[in-house]
């Protein structure tokens, strides 16, 4: 099939959205899909455009049998609410030449990252004019995000836009979420149940896996065999809540065996470094390349999550899928009945969010407990192995789609069961209901775009 994959952030981008998207196209790729990406130019999570792209001019590339464009758009070097807006706005306006572009080549799927869902209208018109389906896939619910953190404030904004979201979310023909939550969220927006699907994220276990020796970033860093490492890697951002665990290693001066790494970038991360200034047990390192994930991570003794309370089932964050695949304990802050608690709870320690005092506690516990970090770490890996394949996300994606393409009605519905029988975390039944539309017969493809 042919798929377009239009979205904001992209390879080489190293955390976040970007990632999984990639991977996601580069897996779609390697199964025999012809695929094409609209996108920005990686700026995620520095807010700085990086080497060897430029943020005012329209790029093409090719990665990993992947045809990539990329619009221009405006990077702020200190994002703020109404800068954000800005920001996402300039893409969605300049992506529109090369959005229009692939119509000519006549998509079978079109398919959104959101965010961010400025681009909807869009997507929406190129897969009516190329009679392809419609499919909004979201990492992130930006409004709900954007007014419940306080990036934005006025209720009549937040009435406008939350109505112009739910009349959007409405009119693809599939809306796909990454946990269970988020799914009936979009519901609860008015989607119908039909439409939506899970497609959780995934991970590698292949290539993010248990080092039976000392990571080479102990030597790096300078940190002695007997200190227990507590790890913070990936955005530096408002979604985070990483001040709670700066205060918690503040609370922790006194025990001379714990090291706090923070490693990564983002907005927040100036004002992170000024709250842990003077702190000894606190070490800062930027992100590092891909290939050295998997020594990062096993730095780890303990891996923590921090969340902000507010932002429960607005995001699953999407660094968790490789903590557990580390075998390393991971600390998360989550509130019961929300994807992140229910994907943490039965192979991991869940502390409330906003919680310094809770979050210091259970890292004390576990740094005087090798035995128990051990026993998660192996549970958390157990799990990473048998029930969050990449195959498996990709498979649902295919058969939906071929369901929509084909217009297969009364099919037997999909299930969120993988082969071996275990429901991920992430799952929920999906049904086989779903609208469908016509195709239109299939016409020469263009010639490839400059």
């Amino acid at each position: 099939m042919k798929i377009l994959i239009y979205g904001l952030n992209y390879a080489p981008e190293l955390t976040g959205v970007g990632k999984y998207t990639a991977e996601m196209a580069v897996l779609l790729a390697r199964r025999g899909h012809e695929v094409r990406v609209v996108c920005a130019p990686p700026y995620y999570p520095e807010w700085r455009v990086a080497a060897n792209y430029v943020s005012w001019r329209y790029q093409r590339e090719t990665r990993d049998g992947v045809t990539i464009w990329r619009a221009p758009l405006w990077v702020p070097a200190r994002p703020s609410g109404l800068k954000r807006m800005l920001h996402l706005a300039s893409f969605a306006a300049s992506s529109l030449p090369l959005l229009a572009r692939q119509v000519l080549w006549r998509p079978d799927a079109a398919m959104l990252i959101a965010p961010t869902l400025m681009c909807a209208p869009a997507t929406l018109a190129l897969a009516r004019l190329a009679g392809a389906s419609a499919w909004l896939h979201i990492q992130d619910f930006e409004v709900d995000a954007a007014f419940d953190l306080g990036l934005l404030k006025s209720s009549l904004a937040a009435r406008v836009a939350r109505w112009i979201e739910s009349t959007l979310l409405r009119r693809f023909d599939t809306v796909s979420s990454i946990t269970p939550q988020m799914g009936l969220r979009a519901a609860v927006k008015g989607v119908e149940p039909s439409r939506v699907v899970c497609l959780p994220n995934w991970v590698d276990v292949s290539t993010i896996f248990p080092l039976t020796r000392a990571s080479d970033y102990r030597r790096l860093l300078g940190i002695p065999a007997g200190q227990k490492v507590v790890l913070y890697s990936g955005n530096m951002g408002a979604k985070q809540g990483i001040e709670t665990l700066a205060d918690a290693a503040a609370s922790l001066t006194a025990r001379t065996d714990l090291t706090f790494v923070f490693c990564g970038s983002g907005a927040a991360k100036e004002s992170l470094l000024q709250r842990c200034a003077g702190l000894t047990n606190c070490v800062f390192i930027p992100l590092q390349p891909m290939e050295r994930l998997n020594e990062l991570l096993n730095l780890a003794d303990i891996h923590v999550l921090p969340q902000r309370g507010d932002a429960a089932d607005l995001v699953m964050p999407s660094k968790l899928t490789g903590m557990f695949a580390s075998g390393r304990a991971v600390v998360a802050m989550a509130r019961r009945g929300t994807g992140l608690y229910d994907a943490v709870a039965p192979r991991g320690v869940i502390v409330p969010p906003d919680n310094v005092k809770a979050l210091a506690a259970a890292i004390t516990v576990l740094a005087r407990d090798p035995e128990r970090r051990a026993a998660l770490g192996k549970a958390a890996r157990n799990y990473a192995e048998r029930a969050l394949s990449p195959e498996s996300t990709i498979g649902t994606f295919e058969a939906r789609l071929a369901t929509l393409v084909h217009g297969a009605r009364g099919s037997r519905g999909l299930s969120g069961t993988h082969a071996n029988g275990e429901t991920p975390y992430f799952g929920v039944p999906r049904s086989s209901t779903s609208p469908t539309r016509r195709r239109k017969p299939a016409t020469t493809e263009e010639a490839a775009p400059d």
